[in-house]
C-alpha cells in the first residue's frame, strides 16, 4: 500500500511542475505575436497570444468605395487566419509542456 503512495507523490510533483510550466507559457504567450496576410499582402493583421488584434495594415490600392464588401471580407479572413495561427502556436507550446500528451480540456 505504501508503495502506491510514493507513486502518487511522484505523480503529484509532475502535475505541479506541469502546472507551473503551463502558467509560465501562458504568460509568455501574452507577449508573442503572429502575422497574417491575405489577398497577396493587401490586408495584414498582427495578433498577440491572447487573440487581441494589435494592428491592421491595408494597402491603399485595396480601398475601393465601389467594393467595400471585398475589403471587409479580406479583413475578416486576415483576422481569422491570425486567430488560427495563435491556436497553432498555443498547441505547439502546450505540446512542449505536456510532452505531447493530449489532455482534454486544457486548450
Amino acid at each position: 500500500m505504501f508503495g502506491n503512495m510514493g507513486n502518487m507523490q511522484g505523480m503529484m510533483k509532475k502535475v505541479q511542475k506541469m502546472q507551473s510550466e503551463m502558467k509560465k507559457m501562458q504568460e509568455e504567450m501574452k507577449t508573442r505575436t503572429v502575422d497574417a496576410s491575405v489577398g497577396g499582402g493587401v490586408v495584414s493583421v498582427v495578433m498577440n497570444g491572447e487573440k487581441e488584434v494589435q494592428s491592421v495594415k491595408i494597402d491603399p490600392a485595396a480601398v475601393d468605395s465601389e467594393d467595400v464588401e471585398m475589403l471587409e471580407d479580406l479583413i475578416v479572413a486576415a483576422v481569422n487566419e491570425a486567430s488560427k495561427k495563435v491556436d497553432d502556436l498555443m498547441a505547439q507550446e502546450m505540446g512542449k509542456v505536456t510532452g505531447g500528451m493530449n489532455i482534454p480540456g486544457l486548450f
